[in-house]
């Protein structure tokens, strides 16, 4: 019997026949992957799903007659089946409609290079696509292999194939985190607009989060999210301090780490031009060791869906230094690299689905809902 997987077949969908060349050849490339045709528009793109029956579109976003989001409202009532990965332009306008095709369903974006011969713009897209379109691929036989356990969170003591630990959740521990630190990569964008909203806007705690992706596009996320949730959302700016029920997001471009303030006792951003950590700039790593280093004993580590493993030393640091972790399970990962190696690792106190990530970072937290409060005779 022939268990040889079927290709992923691709359909390229690009106004400009210079990308339509550089992203099919690029695709032709790789194996296990076939391009089976193009389209100038997505007017064009919607009659040829039709006929060539494709598994995932690149897809412009702006586009004569039918530009790229009316090609995303339209595949979640005709294909739904159809991924896409979007083709954006990197200026403030392309990051918005970026996290608009990602609330739309897309599975992720690359960035269009912006200048340099058709050689250096295919070097940029090849190095940006490829690893995409394979945890794309990924992702669909994972999520179907795994879709009856999406709903069960597991802890570490059901886990044996984690190191054992003895743990209890934080508020037994006689110590409560003063600081959430989320570390997020592929398909974070709408894991996070999921996430984020179950959070309480009295909290009581400052969230600092690393999501990789390039400068302009975390402005456009912080934006997106501060829309949907009950706390601030914001791209952070160097030297301001951390503040309880704001969440700040680490701009592209730059890497984050928390320092103490003029007093000593305030807690502030940094943003510096340090190199990238694990290819990563922000890097979850980079962040993560600070917030080691000044929450000892009182922090909340989470780690949530993306490729590679950047934020696994990092915890590594937080855990020694009495932090809580938390990771995303693999049923609810769009790609299950970052929380992969933790949970391997033995680094992880709850592994959870998406959906019960903000329940679990609440039992880390001094928080009670103003209707407790009230009950209990504290509130107004």
């Amino acid at each position: 019997m022939n268990h040889t997987p079927k290709p992923l077949k691709v359909l390229v969908v690009d106004d400009t026949v210079v990308y339509r060349k550089i992203v099919s050849d690029v695709l032709s490339e790789l194996p296990d992957v076939e391009v089976v045709g193009t389209a100038h528009n997505g007017k064009a793109a919607m009659y040829k799903i039709k006929t060539l029956q494709p598994d995932l579109l690149t897809l412009d976003i702006e586009m004569p007659e039918m530009n790229g989001l009316e090609v995303l409202q339209q595949l979640i009532t005709e294909a739904p089946r159809v991924g896409a990965i979007m083709l954006s332009t990197l200026t403030q306008e392309g990051g918005a409609m970026t996290m608009r095709a990602l609330d739309l369903g897309a599975f992720d974006f690359i960035p269009k290079p912006q200048a340099g011969t058709m050689a250096q713009n295919r070097e940029a897209i090849q190095g940006t696509l490829a690893p995409i379109i394979r945890a794309f691929a990924r992702s669909r036989h994972i999520r179907d292999r795994l879709r009856p356990l999406a709903q069960s969170v597991q802890t570490v003591a059901q886990r044996p194939q984690t190191m054992r630990r003895t743990i209890t959740p934080a508020v037994g521990r006689g110590s409560v985190s003063a600081i959430i630190a989320i570390g997020i990569s592929t398909g974070g964008p709408n894991a996070l607009a999921r996430m984020l909203p179950q959070l309480p806007g009295d909290i009581g705690v400052p969230i600092v989060i690393v999501q990789h992706m390039p400068p302009l596009f975390t402005k456009s996320l912080a934006n997106s999210l501060n829309n949907k949730c009950a706390i601030e959302v914001r791209e952070a700016e160097n030297g301001e301090a951390l503040r309880p029920n704001v969440a700040l997001i680490a701009p592209g471009g730059k890497q984050m780490r928390i320092v103490a303030g003029a007093d000593g006792k305030q807690r502030v951003v940094k943003l510096t031009d340090d190199p990238p950590v694990n290819n990563c700039k922000p890097s979850v790593d980079y962040l993560f060791r600070s917030v080691a280093d000044h929450y000892v004993g009182r922090a909340t580590g989470v780690i949530m869906t993306g490729m590679g493993s950047d934020g696994t030393a990092g915890l590594g640091m937080m855990k020694a230094n009495g932090a809580f972790v938390i990771a995303q399970n693999e049923a609810t990962c769009v790609v299950f690299g970052m929380p992969k190696e933790p949970i391997e690792s033995g680094l992880v106190d709850v592994v959870a689905p998406l959906d019960s990530i903000a329940p679990e970072i609440l039992k880390t937290v001094a928080y009670r809902s103003a209707a407790t409060q009230t009950r209990q005779g504290v509130g107004i």
